[in-house]
């Protein structure tokens, strides 16, 4: 029987007899307590971060090659796989005994290729994307007689992913008995939001049922408003478990026809996302892990729901630790707590002060200043907020006192790479002194730095950028006359804060000095 011909009484059945459970294990949905009550609607996890290759993968790769034939295993298997998958097919055939060969892209995190390798998977890098490396893969099998491992477009592993679905309703037991309101599940090729879909309408039709995709990679939601799969050029590879070019056929016949909606998120929506998860949990979900919860804050909030039970699939686990400190700075971002701005005031004494008094007591992030002018000096600053109408409101308040303001808080460019650039040599800084300073990370504590500074030295130089660190941590450059050099000495010992004198750094006198 072909794919297309299998109706939703076929899969349902497929679900229901998957053998899944000799190798996962049966998730916890759990109640994500601290998010529920800020966004005013009951969050549950379902938890498949928890299984043995921390991704629900393994039990479509499994189910699958259960089903194989005792001559296809003994010629042994292929996948072609972002990373996931890869980990699930490498101990399904350790399990059932047979070789596997796993085609990665190069792209794929370093955690999950060495993951495969120690499960005994022969690794093939190939390739940009999950494409590429299918390609490669397909051309393998062909060659060695393997038996290829779909990741997503077969109706056994569509069918071993459903049975998250089927525990999700097992599991889900309200005092009231009434049924979870919509279930977010991320969309790479579709194998989990189809066998996920097609298990949910089967019983509960009412019950949405709404796919995740990035901005960047929305093959599916493409396709399904194209009315045919339609292929991407390219994807993006922050969610590198989902960084598909062209969904399945299969999944896309599913998905078009059971999915309720589906829910676009950029980066920092999933960084966000993945903050969430670890402050309820105190577990690290990979990108695609965070990716259905990201959708669902964007679709609760666009639809102004309260009071709802959603289930969010926290998919996957498999982080490189590196990728940590981008998903720390930017998940800020995400929730719409910071508000970045690139200011002009004018160079003249008094006017760091006076710029600082219309900051007022919100939590500066950053602050970057190099002296540029004998009339202006720009400014890169990060002040925390409490949503998008905030950082529209700071931006409004400093171009009607006078202070020209490009709001940058939604520019790629300025958060990727000009906050760390900003500055440069100044001719104009003449006896500049360069210090670090270090003090107790608290509300207010930079305001209160920079109006102790004595006002009769100029602040030529000005870096400032908050971590989430114990400690805040401040480069300054000052203009002091050398007559004054006695008096400044004498201000460091009363200020209060550590200090270090970095003005001979090698590094300072090729780039700033």
């Amino acid at each position: 029987m072909s794919c297309t011909n299998l109706t939703q009484q076929d899969y349902l059945r497929y679900i229901l007899t998957a053998r899944v459970y000799d190798v996962a294990s049966e998730s916890p949905l759990d109640n994500a307590k601290r998010l529920s009550k800020r966004i005013g609607n009951r969050v549950l996890l379902k938890r498949e971060d928890t299984q043995p290759v921390f991704s629900f993968k393994l039990r479509g790769a499994f189910n699958k090659m259960v089903h194989l034939t005792e001559e296809e295993r003994a010629r042994g298997v292929i996948a072609a796989s972002a990373g996931n998958h890869a980990q699930g097919v490498a101990l399904a055939a350790k399990r059932l005994g047979c070789r596997a060969v796993i085609v990665m892209p190069v792209t794929a995190p370093a955690l999950k290729v060495e993951a495969v390798r120690q499960l005994g998977g022969e690794v093939v890098l190939v390739g940009d994307s999950f494409t590429e490396a299918a390609a490669h893969a397909e051309k393998m099998q062909r060659d060695e007689r393997l038996t290829y491992v779909h990741p997503f477009d077969d109706p056994y592993v569509i069918a071993g992913q459903g049975t998250i679905g089927m525990e999700i309703l097992r599991q889900y037991q309200p005092g009231d008995r009434t049924r979870p309101d919509a279930i977010f599940v991320q969309i790479g090729g579709g194998g989990l939001a189809a066998g996920i879909a097609v298990y949910i309408k089967a019983l509960y039709p009412d019950i949405k049922v709404i796919g995740v995709e990035t901005v960047d990679s929305d093959a599916m939601k493409q396709s399904i408003d194209n009315g045919v799969n339609t292929p991407l050029e390219d994807v993006g590879l922050f969610s590198d478990g989902t960084a598909v070019k062209r969904v399945g056929d299969e999944t896309f016949r599913l998905c078009q026809q059971y999915l309720d909606d589906i829910v676009l998120v950029d980066s920092d929506a999933i960084c966000a996302a993945i903050k969430d998860v670890f402050e309820d949990t105190r577990t690290i979900v990979e990108p695609s892990g965070a990716l259905s919860l990201a959708g669902l804050k964007v679709w609760a909030k666009r639809e102004g729901v309260k009071n709802k039970t959603l289930i969010a699939i926290t998919s996957g686990a498999n982080m490189n630790f590196d990728r940590l400190r981008f998903v720390s700075e930017r998940a800020e971002y995400g929730e719409e707590r910071e508000a970045v701005f690139a200011i002009t005031i004018p160079e003249e004494r008094g006017s760091f002060r006076r710029f600082c008094e219309f900051v007022g007591d919100r939590n500066v992030t950053e602050f970057n200043y190099r002296m540029s002018s004998l009339k202006e000096a720009h400014i890169f600053v990060g002040i925390q907020t409490a949503n998008s109408q905030d950082a529209d409101d700071l931006a409004r308040l400093f171009e009607e006192s006078n202070l020209p303001t490009v709001n940058l808080t939604h520019d790629e460019l300025a958060k990727i790479h000009l906050r760390h650039i900003v500055g440069g040599h100044c001719d104009l800084a003449v006896n500049e002194k360069l210090y670090r300073f270090e003090f107790p990370e608290r509300p207010g504590a930079l305001m209160k730095f920079l109006t102790s500074m004595a006002p009769q030295w100029n602040i030529s130089l000005f870096h400032y950028r908050n971590n989430g660190a114990d400690f805040g941590r401040v480069l300054v450059g000052i203009q002091v006359p050398p007559q004054d050099e006695a008096l400044f000495q004498q201000f460091l010992k009363t200020l209060g804060y550590r200090f270090w004198d970095e003005s001979q750094h090698p590094a300072y006198k090729m780039f700033l000095g």
